[in-house]
């Protein structure tokens, strides 16, 4: 009885201690850390801020732009191309040694093989694999660990669960004006004109409801909605990558689908509907005023949202006759920046850099106010940008 006694004890001792082990790494399983580091995010643990990070994934990479932390990034895949990242040296997954003495120690995957994996680890480099995010609530996900990978389980974990509520916000400001309808209406997004589409299963999928659309693939599975059960569906609209509108007038069968006949087949940049930074704004953006135009020319007092006040002195004087754009960094830049905080739009801190998370909150001011969504802070943006008549986020 006393032996059983004591291996109980033993045992209850090991899971206590197993369980406090993984309270000091911050297991973000269950939420943000107690401390900044260590962090463990999936297989991988990391021990302290990372000196600098590398990014082989177009996906993370648009992840770590709209969180605001490129300042991190000492590498780059020739596949990211951001053109934020364009001033950083190329490498690859075969470059251990390279990405190290650039001042990495933190490589971000979308996968990596176990030769490739090991020589990381050798020169003495975390590699952090990742899952692009299945749907909405997995998106807070992705951008919690890209955070907590950087930044900690604290600081960087809270950044990320922040940004990615605001990708969902400004979602929601676009759902909310989207005329109500009697009657669905139906779009598919394809890759390809070989069966491949935004399935229900998939972020892109879910980013064609949150544009009031219904999606005639939302039964499909893993990206695979075949030839034929397209043509049964026969959706009003179809988006698609470039390319595949002429497959798809080419061909004897799709030829034959309401949208193709009657010229309703809108080809998107592929990667709205592959990346899951700012690009998923856009891409509910574009699908939004493809078919609803009239949401992109409406008064800025049909929006919902209200009014801001004048803007504060701290960003007051700034050259209105000006274009900023993408890659600049001035005061400018800064206080356009502040103002755009002030408004509501800007979820990353400002720093004078236009990045990417800076173009997204400007989309997303033209688009709540009822201009272009160029991502460019021309004259006309600015002008109304720092007016009384700016319309302010709402929530």
């Amino acid at each position: 009885m006393g032996k059983r006694l004591s291996v109980l004890f033993l045992c209850a001792v090991f899971v206590l201690s197993a369980l406090s082990a993984c309270k000091r790494e911050n297991n973000l399983s269950s939420g943000a850390g107690a401390s900044e580091f260590p962090v463990v995010i999936g297989d991988a643990k990391i021990s302290r801020e990372p000196s600098g990070a590398a990014v082989l994934s177009p996906n993370i990479a648009s992840v770590i732009l709209s969180i605001g932390y490129e300042i991190a990034l000492k590498a780059r895949s020739a596949a990211c191309t951001q053109s934020d990242l364009s001033v950083l040296p190329a490498v690859t997954a075969d470059d251990a040694q390279k990405i190290k003495s650039l001042g990495a120690d933190l490589v971000f995957a979308d996968s990596m093989t176990d030769s490739q994996k090991s020589a990381m680890e050798k020169a003495g480099v975390t590699v952090l694999t990742l899952e692009p995010a299945k749907n909405r609530e997995d998106l807070e996900r992705l951008y919690s660990e890209v955070g907590a990978a950087l930044k900690g389980a604290q600081t960087g974990y809270q950044k990320g669960t922040e940004v990615a509520n605001g990708v969902f916000q400004t979602i929601d400001d676009i759902s909310r004006v989207i005329p109500d309808s009697d009657t669905p209406v139906t779009a598919v997004y394809l890759y390809d004109a070989k069966g491949k589409a935004a399935t229900g299963d998939t972020l892109a999928g879910s980013l064609i409801e949150a544009a009031g659309l219904t999606n005639p693939a939302s039964g499909g599975k893993n990206g695979a909605f075949p030839a034929a059960d397209l043509l049964r569906a026969d959706p009003r609209y179809l988006f698609c990558a470039a390319g595949v509108k002429a497959q798809l007038e080419a061909s004897a069968d799709f030829s034959k689908l309401t949208a193709v006949r009657e010229k309703r087949v809108y080809e998107m940049d592929p990667v709205l509907m592959t990346r899951q930074g700012g690009e998923i704004v856009e891409a509910v953006t574009f699908l939004a005023g493809t078919v609803h135009p009239e949401l992109l020319q409406k008064e800025s007092s049909s929006s919902g949202a209200a009014s801001s006040p004048s803007a504060s002195q701290t960003t007051a004087s700034i050259d209105l006759n000006q274009t900023l754009k993408s890659g600049m960094q001035n005061d400018d830049v800064m206080k356009m920046q502040k103002r755009l905080e002030e408004l509501g739009y800007m979820f990353a801190k400002p720093t004078g850099l236009y990045g990417e998370a800076t173009v997204q909150a400007v989309k997303d001011f033209q688009y709540l106010n009822s201009m272009s969504t160029s991502g460019v802070a021309d004259p006309e943006t600015l002008k109304k940008m720092f007016s009384s008549a700016a319309v302010k986020r709402a929530g």
